[in-house]
């Protein structure tokens, strides 16, 4: 899991020589924390660092994370993927069709697209992501893996450009950081059941037992 398959969406360099991939959620209050520092990371890397985004809903505790990434990947169809991206992680608070459809309308593409019947022909994209992830032992949003290695630390880009420069591809060509994981501990059997979301909006306290830096773990 070094390289980005055609179907993935990458933010820098598609010839960057380390690549981070993210599993996220656009429900996940720590996935919108990790974005604008990820995107630093790739943006201040001389060219060096891309990013690939992967949907790893966790429909369980997030019900319009589903909707959201359909939305996203159909931005991305209009050409807008990373620009959509960053609207559902600034305005995670309101992520219902309507809202979806009027965030697309503001990035000037065709809003009755993004939801529905249109959207649903990105499910397949969307389980895919998934089904990757389950398989890389992905168990909570935000996971990032350095060039194929779990990162098990924050999101902070202090620490992700140490780990980046004793990755393998990186510059010091070792993986000696401590906090790069050999390999995924465990693999959740979730089930992503992208046709049968739930639309109701969770309770305020449905991710006390969450403790951390990321949701579903």
């Amino acid at each position: 899991m070094t390289a980005p398959d055609v179907a993935d969406h990458v933010l820098g360099n598609r010839d960057a020589a380390v690549t981070l991939f993210e599993y996220g959620d656009y429900e996940c209050p720590y996935c919108a924390a990790a974005a604008p520092v990820l995107r630093h990371v790739v943006e201040d890397s001389g060219g060096q660092v891309r990013l690939v985004f992967r949907n790893f809903p966790v429909a369980d505790r997030h019900p319009y994370a589903l909707t959201a990434a359909l939305a996203a990947e159909a931005a991305g169809a209009q050409g807008a993927f990373w620009e959509m991206h960053e609207l559902l992680f600034a305005r995670q608070d309101r992520l219902d069709d309507a809202a979806l459809r009027a965030y697309a309308e503001e990035l000037g593409l065709d809003g009755s697209l993004v939801v529905g019947e249109p959207a649903q022909v990105f499910a397949d994209k969307v389980e895919a992501d998934f089904a990757a992830g389950l398989a890389a032992g992905v168990g909570g949003t935000p996971t990032v893996f350095i060039d194929g290695r779990l990162w098990s630390g924050r999101v902070e880009a202090g620490a992700l450009r140490r780990a980046i420069g004793n990755a393998p591809s990186g510059p010091n060509g070792s993986a000696a950081d401590g906090r790069l994981d050999p390999g995924p501990r465990r693999q959740r059997r979730w089930s992503l059941g992208l046709r049968r979301a739930q639309r109701e909006p969770l309770a305020e306290d449905a991710e006390e037992d969450h403790p951390g830096d990321r949701c579903g773990d």
